[in-house]
């Protein structure tokens, strides 16, 4: 690392865009990101890292820049490290940060490229500002209102969109009944395309004229938050519309019972219907949320599987503090704690218990955000073919419910039984102390039996079980995929499983077949040899008896006529 020319601390409270701009840069060979973090602990990363390894670092700033003041703690202590702005800057922070000494601003929205021949002009000892902060130019009262049009207009489409797509689920409708929903449906998608195309966003091009260094004179430009507008971050449209049409579906399906028909205790069986509902829905959410950001990052398929780990933890964080609620307090003895922040605490416990094994992840977000087709039963099928968009939802269903198991987790681990948590949250027939630890007992037998026995006949059968939205309840699904490289990694118990599986699958055949012989030749015996001699020995039973009895009446008649 020592070795390359420009070493980053690399600033950014978003984990999903901050993994992706350091996967981006350090694809790069003269770069290296020491170190990504939050904004609240770049101070003591500074403190406790050798200033010679590192020579810049890019913050990006809030949407509202409320970690602006950072900022100027960094200048305060390290007036000679160069910072790199990302972001939407107001000119009034512009010029703030232009005051106390930052030598460089972007856009958050500029290519790889872009950023990175600034960063080296920053890190180099030059400043870089993207325009001449008097000059940004501002849009007028007309845009601003024909902004507020279109984007009121597409808020009601995408509702009205959703709750159409969602009675096209519902089971048993008449054909008449489905015509009327899908043509409304239809107009709703051609509705929302003539909005986008008559009440086009205005783009404002920003020049800089002042640019020196390694970076050509070119133009940059303006983009609004484009995580806030999800009609409008894909550069596919089509892949827009599939990925709204399948997460309507799923919120559709999450009407349906939520009853366990898995076999299997889950930690949200835990919940009462209503907060169950209300946990995977909110779930679901986030898992949108999270597709739109990975669009406005403009995240390539190659860098997913890289970032798998951050964007699974980062859904389970969001759901977490988004279902109980970011500064919701309970009082646990003498002690006020706040829920969410006092159960992501077992972040660990989490991410080797589940998150890190929720299939197939990389190939939903792939399948959401590029055109990747999805292989199904070792067929791949292209974006927007029913078996695709089936295979799909199926597997955001299941990552949904194992984001929903794992915001419950926390709770059975560390406020199981506070009498208010049970009020709020749990199922009537699971109130009592005794149904709790009976629950958490069945849950851990669970985890043990899935460790040890289930999961590795799972891997050694290539088939993964996932979990669904039945019309009874949630039910397991038996998929194929192949997972070879799992098998390889095996060791211990487990690999004793499969050994044992393997075995028996070469020694069935031939003992059934053994069986099979011995059998036949036991009836044989029995029916040939056994049977005929049975036979034999009652036919001269019978035929002694049948002898006898003409001979005993005669010989009375003649004692009789005597």
């Amino acid at each position: 690392m020592s070795d390359r020319a420009l070493r980053l601390l690399l600033i950014d409270n978003d984990p999903i865009f901050c993994t992706g701009l350091q996967v981006l840069l350090e694809e790069f060979s003269d770069i290296a990101v020491v170190a990504a973090d939050s904004d609240s602990n770049v101070l003591q990363i500074l403190a406790t890292s050798d200033r010679s390894l590192i020579n810049l670092v890019v913050l990006a700033l809030d949407a509202d820049g409320s970690n602006f003041a950072i900022v100027q703690q960094i200048k305060a202590q390290y007036p000679n490290l160069p910072i790199l702005l990302l972001g939407t800057v107001p000119a009034s922070q512009l010029s703030t940060a232009k005051a106390v000494g930052v030598e460089g601003y972007c856009p958050k929205g500029s290519s790889i490229s872009e950023v990175v021949a600034i960063a080296r002009q920053v890190a180099a000892g030059q400043s870089y500002w993207t325009t001449d902060i008097a000059a940004i130019p501002r849009l007028n009262i007309f845009s601003t209102i024909r902004e507020n049009w279109r984007l009121s207009g597409l808020q009601q489409i995408d509702f009205t969109l959703t709750q159409v797509t969602a009675q096209l689920q519902i089971p048993g409708l008449t054909v008449l009944e489905r015509a009327i929903l899908s043509g409304q449906r239809r107009e709703l998608l051609a509705s929302r395309w003539l909005v986008n195309q008559l009440l086009k966003p205005s783009q404002v091009e920003i020049s800089n004229s002042t640019f020196a260094g390694n970076l050509t004179t070119s133009s940059l430009t303006y983009r609004q938050d484009l995580a806030l507008l999800p009609t409008q971050t894909s550069n596919n449209s089509q892949l827009t519309q599939i990925s709204a049409s399948i997460f309507a579906s799923v919120q559709a399906k999450l009407q349906f019972s939520l009853d366990n028909l898995t076999g299997v205790p889950l930690e949200i069986d835990l919940l009462r219907e209503d907060r169950k509902r209300e946990l995977l829905a909110t779930v679901l959410t986030k898992v949108s949320n999270i597709v739109a950001q990975l669009q406005f990052a403009q995240v390539k398929s190659a860098q997913l599987p890289k970032m798998k780990a951050v964007i699974v933890q980062d859904l389970w964080q969001t759901s977490t503090v988004e279902y109980f609620g970011k500064y919701s307090t309970i009082l646990v003895g003498e002690q006020n704690i706040e829920i969410a922040n006092y159960l992501l605490q077992d972040v660990l416990i989490v991410q080797t218990g589940i998150l890190n094994k929720i299939p197939l992840v990389i190939q939903l977000f792939s399948y959401l955000l590029f055109d990747t087709p999805l292989v199904v039963d070792n067929v791949a099928y292209s974006v927007g073919s029913p078996e695709a968009m089936a295979r799909a939802e199926i597997i955001l269903q299941n990552l949904i419910v194992e984001i929903a198991n794992a915001v419950v987790q926390p709770l059975l681990n560390r406020l199981a039984d506070v009498e208010v948590v049970k009020q709020n949250f749990y199922d009537r027939s699971l109130i009592s102390n005794r149904e709790i630890e009976r629950f958490r007992n069945s849950l851990s037998w669970k985890y043990r039996f899935k460790e040890y026995i289930d999961e590795p006949k799972k891997i050694f059968e290539s088939r993964y079980e996932l979990f669904i939205l039945a019309e009874r309840g949630i039910a397991k699904l038996p998929i194929y995929a192949p997972r070879n490289q799992e098998l390889k990694q095996l060791s211990g118990i487990p690999a004793i499983v499969t050994l044992a599986l393997e075995f028996r699958d070469a020694i069935a055949p031939r003992l059934r077949a053994a069986v099979a012989f011995l059998g036949s030749g036991v009836v044989y015996v029995l029916t040939q040899v056994v049977g005929r001699a049975i036979g034999l020995i009652g036919r001269g039973i019978l035929q002694g008896l049948g002898g006898s009895l003409p001979q005993n009446k005669y010989g009375k008649d003649s004692e009789r006529f005597k």
